[in-house]
């Protein structure tokens, strides 16, 4: 019974929480008419919603945050390839300034705004705002730190600001390792091999779990590999000018003098040559596989 009456009076309190809502609006000259209601936020100040609130801000903030998907939802669903999301981050904004600890509101609003058009707002830079607001209010929030990485990393294709993020990430308080060697293996993707490597033996030497170190020792394994791959494939390219074709075995490396045994990876896995176009590779039996790629030069 006492449970019953707990939650009548909750409704009752919600329901005048949005009836003070709309007052405030319609004393502010808003207007509610069914073309204009989709493009108006219920109070234009959070400031003026948390007063009206009466002491239920995040009930307030739920609100909002609903109103928030709905909006993203209808907006993503609606036909035609323009759309145009400009009320989400204001929404997104709304609820987070009632309630600074909603992490959902700022990590799935994050992605929202993010996404490219149309299939969403196609706006990192907001994205990142709506974050670095909840860093803010929660400093020590590393997930939010990570998410900001991973927006450098899909969305702006900014790989050593993402790599910055990830770093940061990894030495925050509660923040996971395994940040650190995710910011290794995206600056080498994103061409800045030399830094990556840095980092790689930063953790090895660091006082990190043993697992951790086993990742850095293969991450160096890998970057040692890929030079040494570049360096006998430009042997490879000597040789076919040299001779006008390609070797087609590591024998006829061997006896024009490049080499004097078959080279091996750094995990002491024989290379591979191809037989019709000379190409040197992992053998299919490395630990080393598969190697980073690196997506774009620096």
């Amino acid at each position: 019974m006492r449970s019953s009456l707990r939650s009548a009076a909750v409704l009752s309190a919600l329901f005048a929480v949005v009836l003070g809502l709309h007052v405030v609006q319609a004393r502010a000259g808003g207007q509610t008419g069914a073309g204009r209601g989709e493009s108006l936020l219920y109070v234009q100040s959070p400031e003026i919603a948390r007063r009206a609130a009466l002491s239920y801000d995040s009930l307030v903030a739920d609100l909002y945050w609903i109103r928030a998907v709905q909006y993203y939802g209808r907006t993503k669903l609606a036909p035609g390839e323009t759309k145009r999301y400009e009320l989400l981050y204001p929404l997104l904004d709304f609820t987070t300034s009632l309630d600074p600890h909603f992490d959902v509101a700022y990590r799935f609003g994050a992605t929202f705004l993010a996404e490219p058009s149309p299939g969403g707002a196609g706006r990192p830079d907001q994205a990142i705002a709506l974050l670095e607001k909840g860093l803010t209010a929660q400093p020590d929030k590393w997930q939010f730190v990570g998410d900001i990485g991973f927006i450098h990393y899909f969305w702006l294709k900014d790989y050593v600001g993402a790599a910055e993020w990830f770093r940061r990430a990894s030495m925050m308080p509660q923040g996971p390792e395994w940040m650190a060697a995710l910011a290794a293996t995206v600056l080498h993707e994103g061409g800045n091999s030399a830094s990556s490597r840095r980092l790689w033996q930063d953790i090895l030497e660091g006082d990190n779990p043993p697992y951790l170190r086993e990742r850095a020792r293969r991450g160096l394994q890998q970057l040692d590999a890929i030079d040494q791959l570049a360096a006998l494939n430009r042997m490879v390219s000597a040789y076919a000018l040299r001779t006008g074709h390609p070797p087609t075995s590591w024998r006829a490396l061997g006896a024009a003098g490049y080499l004097r045994q078959i080279p091996e990876d750094p995990s002491g896995t024989p290379y591979q040559i191809d037989s019709s176009t000379g190409e040197v590779m992992l053998s299919p039996d490395s630990s080393l596989l598969p190697l980073p790629k690196t997506e774009h030069a620096p």
